[in-house]
């Protein structure tokens, strides 16, 4: 994995590249993968669970998600020949050379027509397996747009606008899929609740919390939310008068009991599925401060659930640097301090950016004129918002470098307009698709 990073300052970019790398392998889905599978003969172990392949007729693969491709290829090497296929949607140009399970390319953060194909396929599929099958899930950040079935009465396009204006509004993750959910025919449990085979869902988290029901909207979760709940997100932000009257209908109609809403819980279907957390923003995060203090750093773990607004969290992460430039508090230079979450952007500009960018642009403003202070916020699945950019870097004199090039940063904030700051005044990281998803993770380093 390569992580360029057009920055002058040569010494901090070594370090950050070697952070960023540290948790990024902590991530890897296919290490994993390793972890929690291991077969002997025919008897699997998941996690602390056993199963004996001789007892299914089958052993077959469904999944979505931006490191659902990866996780596809690690189970392909740990079965082997015991495994019968599958399809597994995946986010566009993230493919892995698998053989046996097929990968589906589709559309992410808005799903589109292959999305659609890619669900009915799944559904289909799952549907003729019987009881003498072995199904595994595989599911990570991104599968909610990747495997789209619009409920009955709804269109893709109805799905479409909706999720567009949640993204741009602020929402979280959680509220996000929440709403998706009830607009949906696979999610909220509807994966699980088309089939009678044995599942076995392995789960990469991009949640803060690792909540099962809200990664990936849970295909094979019973869902908590109701109908009611998802109405009442969509008045909160004010787009609930916005959304199609389709869709307004369809949540009336759920709420007034009129069509039967997700899947809740039922025991006997939820004795057959077992679910295994293979990873998350945790590892990532306890990775990169190990790999701090091999720098010779002083790291210190803020937390992994950081949220809210990028921009607000730029200014917390900006008064942490002046006290430890003033004080030495929280922890004296040389200093890495880590911050795991995801954070989100209400957009009121028509610029173009992500929540990590965003994070680092409003961080810029807050370090100014700091020496050897630098801000760092990264998308670990290496794409930051509608950008090719996993996030950037600043340092004190960022903003001075701005200004050299007549550009306002108050000016690119205010019009969310990060991507197009970062790409005149320098700071971006790049990394392509990394193969995993496990959130965000912010850094200051004082050196």
């Amino acid at each position: 994995m390569k992580i360029h990073i057009d920055s002058y300052d040569r010494k901090a970019c070594t370090i950050i590249r070697k952070l960023l790398l540290a948790g990024l392998q902590a991530a890897d889905p296919i290490m994993a993968m390793k972890k929690a599978l291991s077969v002997n003969g025919s008897r699997l172990v998941v996690g602390g669970r056993q199963y004996d392949l001789k007892k299914f007729d089958r052993v077959v693969c469904v999944g979505a998600g931006k490191a659902s491709g990866s996780m596809a290829l690690a189970l392909e090497q740990h079965l082997g020949p015991r495994l019968d296929g599958g399809l597994v949607s995946v986010k566009d140009r993230s493919g892995c050379p698998t053989q046996t399970i097929r990968l589906h390319e589709a559309s992410h953060p808005v799903p589109d027509t292959r999305s659609v194909q890619a669900a009915r396929e799944i559904l289909t599929f799952v549907h003729s397996l019987t009881r003498r099958d072995l199904l595994f899930v595989l599911i990570s950040g991104g599968a909610s747009s990747l495997l789209a079935a619009p409920a009955p009465g709804l269109t893709l396009q109805d799905k479409k606008r909706t999720t567009s204006m949640l993204l741009r509004c602020g929402a979280t993750i959680h509220e996000i899929n929440v709403v998706r959910k009830h607009l949906s025919s696979i999610k909220g449990g509807q994966l699980a609740s088309a089939t009678s085979a044995t599942i076995v869902s392995l789960v990469l988290s991009d949640v803060l919390g690792d909540d099962l029901a809200t990664i990936g909207s849970g295909p094979t979760v019973p869902n908590p939310s109701t109908c009611l709940e998802a109405r009442e997100i969509l008045q909160h932000y004010q787009i609930w008068n916005r959304v199609s009257s389709a869709v307004r209908l369809h949540l009336e109609k759920g709420i007034k009991a009129h069509m039967a809403d997700t899947t809740k819980r039922k025991a006997k279907k939820s004795a057959r599925i077992h679910h295994e957390i293979i990873g998350n923003n945790r590892l990532t995060v306890e990775a990169i401060a190990t790999q701090a203090k091999l720098e010779g750093l002083n790291p210190l773990v803020m937390t992994t659930t950081l949220e809210g607004e990028a921009r607000e969290a730029g200014k917390m992460i900006g008064a942490i640097a002046r006290e430890i430039h003033a004080s030495g508090r929280p922890v004296f230079r040389p200093a890495c301090v880590v911050w795991g979450g995801e954070l989100t952007v209400t957009v009121r500009g028509n610029g173009k950016g992500g929540r990590a960018q965003e994070l680092a642009l409003s961080g810029a403003m807050q370090i100014v004129g700091l020496p050897k202070m630098y801000v760092v916020g990264f998308g670990t699945d290496g794409s930051d918002g509608p950008t090719e950019m996993a996030g950037a870097l600043v340092d004190g004199q960022t903003v001075e470098r701005a200004q050299k090039r007549s550009l306002n940063p108050i000016q690119a904030l205010t019009n969310n307009d990060s991507y197009g700051f970062f790409e005149k005044v320098g700071g971006r990281i790049h990394t392509g698709a990394t193969g995993t998803n496990v959130n965000d993770v912010y850094i200051l380093l004082a050196l």
